[in-house]
């Protein structure tokens, strides 16, 4: 858990950045192949191909594809499609996807994760909801897709790891990981890409370089090993913790405007389904004891 809450607080700043700093100035496109190269060579120096086979280095790629390169694109279109605050509202799904994807890979279904997972989905409705505009609906189905490809990396990653030998360093192999989401980030810059909007400020670049090698380096690597060592409702919740605390970073260093009130009722809501969570998972384990 102390993975999920440190790399929380890590993004909760980054998420402030892109939107002082690169949202609407620098081409989206450049600055996520940009961040996923930098993550990469975060990784390379510590690579051991030997460590892992042909085939679950594959695997490990197409994760990487999946979770960064495609909900990247998806994430990055669903703008032209909707306002913010829609898409802010429709990315608050992820903890059902999450439950259910888990369930799924893991051959089981456990009907209380889905309990949690909607508890947190509230809470961050609370936070987000301000109404919706007509005519959203391919809009939503893009942000859908943006939700399940984080959520089917997350999942995917967490049911990889558990074929590998406990032992194994993860940190030896992750590098594939951030290879296979450029094998999606470089060819849609090329395609997509406007080169006329690359950074043109010292802070610009900076941005990017923290982006790059902490928030997506560092921080991809942590929530990936992270999810692994929690339970799916624990994993599910925490992906919507990151609303009320980038909406206080925001507040607090920024002094944008926020609703303090929806904010600390959606946020009590989301710790109390991790609480809730918690509570379960220990009467279970102690039943089964």
């Amino acid at each position: 858990m102390g993975y999920l809450i440190g790399v929380t607080a890590l993004w909760a700043f980054s998420f402030s950045l892109i939107g002082v700093y690169l949202a609407g100035q620098v081409d989206s496109y450049f600055a996520v192949c940009l961040r996923v190269a930098l993550a990469a060579a975060v990784f390379l120096p510590f690579l051991r191909p030997s460590l892992l086979r042909g085939r679950q280095r594959l695997v490990l790629m197409a994760l990487g594809a999946v979770q960064l390169g495609v909900m990247y694109i998806f994430f990055y279109q669903s703008f032209l499609l909707l306002t913010v605050p829609e898409v802010l509202l429709f990315t608050i799904f992820t903890p059902i996807y999450i439950a259910l994807l888990d369930d799924a890979l893991f051959g089981r279904f456990t009907p209380f994760y889905l309990l949690t997972a909607s508890l947190a989905v509230l809470g961050a409705a609370v936070i987000r909801y301000q109404g919706l505009d007509s005519g959203f609906w391919a809009g939503f189905l893009v942000v859908q897709g943006a939700n399940l490809c984080f959520a089917l990396g997350q999942v995917g990653y967490r049911r990889f790891s558990a074929t590998l030998p406990e032992n194994l360093p993860r940190h030896s192999v992750f590098a594939w990981f951030y290879l296979g989401a450029m094998i999606v980030a470089l060819p849609a810059f090329a395609l997509l890409g406007n080169v006329s909007a690359l950074p043109t400020t010292g802070v610009q670049w900076g941005v990017l370089l923290w982006l790059g090698l902490v928030a997506s380096g560092l921080g991809y690597f942590l929530w990936n090993l992270g999810a692994t060592r929690v339970d799916a409702g624990a994993l599910a919740i925490m992906n919507n913790a990151l609303i009320p605390a980038g909406l206080a970073v925001n507040l607090v260093i920024w002094n944008r405007d926020a609703d303090l009130p929806r904010l600390a009722l959606g946020g009590t809501i989301i710790v109390a389904s991790l609480v809730l969570n918690e509570w379960w998972l220990k009467k279970r384990r102690t039943a089964l004891a």
